[in-house]
């Protein structure tokens, strides 16, 4: 059985760098897949959606049971994989730093899992880097924006942004693709912030034009929903 590494978020998505199954430690289609690793897989699923669109309360009781479902096996490297998912939902959505309930459970995690902790956290070494899943290793490599537009799931896509931006590589081009990439999912927490990163930019060169009417597009995703919190 082939282990994989844990790039993130939603089960199509980083997820698919996983191979199968979020959080699952093998991939055969024999014997049959335990419970508890179903009930995780869906329950991270839908609190990474929540998360993305906002839904704080729907967020955090997923995110429980999640944790709950993986608990059950008293596998603590399971545990960092799903903390990893969290922290990379974070980074996509511009909240970086370092992922801080994965770092209790550092000892316990593999390499790969390491590595891509230091990866969210923009500190990834040149050593770390073939431990990547493929879509991230050719952005943090290249850095550039034709990279990130190549990685066919959005989320990846947008973890890819939020490291380039926290490392100081995200140019207009890939500010651009990350917005439009989360306006196309619908994903308001992601999309308010690169907006509003866009935004901020353009007043800093003094283009009025442009961040007014970025300041609208933020006017428009607010309308009709709760603040995001």
């Amino acid at each position: 059985m082939k282990r994989y590494a844990i790039p993130l978020l939603r089960v199509p998505g980083l997820l698919a760098a996983l191979g199968c199954a979020l959080l699952l430690a093998g991939c055969s289609s024999k014997p049959p897949v335990p419970d508890w690793q179903m009930n995780a897989q869906a329950a991270a699923s839908k609190a990474t959606e929540a998360y993305l669109s906002g839904k704080a309360r729907v967020e955090q009781l997923e995110w429980e049971r999640a944790h709950a479902e993986v608990a059950r096996t008293g596998r603590v490297d399971l545990v960092a994989r799903l903390e990893l998912m969290r922290c990379a939902a974070q980074v996509a959505s511009l909240e970086v730093g370092p992922c801080e309930r994965f770092e209790g459970l550092r000892p316990d995690a593999a390499a790969p899992e390491r590595a891509y902790a230091d990866y969210l956290a923009g500190r990834v070494s040149p050593q770390q880097l073939p431990l990547l899943p493929e879509a991230q290793r050719k952005v943090a490599a290249s850095g550039d924006a034709a990279t990130l537009a190549a990685i066919e799931d959005p989320l990846s896509r947008l973890v890819a942004a939020g490291v380039l931006f926290q490392t100081g590589r995200a140019s207009p081009a890939v500010m651009a693709a990350a917005t439009d990439t989360a306006s196309a999912q619908g994903w308001r927490r992601p999309l308010l912030a690169w907006l509003l990163l866009q935004a901020q930019r353009a007043e800093a060169a003094g283009d009025a034009e442009a961040a007014a009417a970025l300041r609208r597009r933020v006017g428009i995703v607010e309308q009709g929903a709760a603040p995001v919190k």
